[in-house]
């Protein structure tokens, strides 16, 4: 499990990562809180499987791909906290279409991928440990105390203390 610091570092690290990347500001996907979002998965491989994982990665890569979708961001362990592999999965939006979709389906047949249970069980052998967590960000420090803020001006018959 990641402490709390490391776990900011890696949000950090993310954060840089995604708007290095990133159009315009007011084209990042917001939530109906007015925050991008996005989910990070935490792995532990299986011993002698990383290879084999990050293939399997690579092929999800080209499932997206069919379907107009950008790659997976991966974050590779290079010292410190008990794991391998982060995966940063931004929030994709607008969602894929039925058409995108169709696409995506049509090449994971292609690629001989599987879905669902069968996906799962073929995953688990890689993987000797897996932690994901839904997030909001990347924002700012003032972007978030704007919105607190906002939220107190809002309900100002809170007690400090309720705070």
């Amino acid at each position: 499990m990641l402490s709390a610091g490391a776990m900011s570092a890696l949000l950090f690290a993310a954060s840089i990562g995604a708007r290095a990347e990133e159009p315009a500001k007011a084209e990042v996907p917001m939530t109906s809180a007015g925050f991008p979002e996005a989910s990070f998965e935490i792995f532990k491989l299986a011993p002698g499987k990383q290879e084999e994982f990050i293939r399997r990665i690579a092929r999800a890569d080209q499932v997206l791909a069919a379907g107009g979708q950008p790659p997976q961001q991966l974050f590779f362990h290079e010292d410190g906290a008990d794991w391998d592999v982060l995966i940063f999965k931004p929030e994709r939006r607008p969602a894929p279409t039925a058409e995108q979709k169709a696409a995506m389906a049509a090449k994971r047949k292609e690629l001989g991928i599987e879905s669902g249970p069968a996906y799962f069980v073929a995953l688990r052998e890689l993987v000797a440990a897996h932690t994901d967590t839904e997030t909001y960000g990347p924002v700012s420090a003032a972007q978030w105390l704007e919105r607190l803020d906002a939220w107190r001006a809002a309900h100002p018959s809170r007690p400090a203390a309720a705070r």
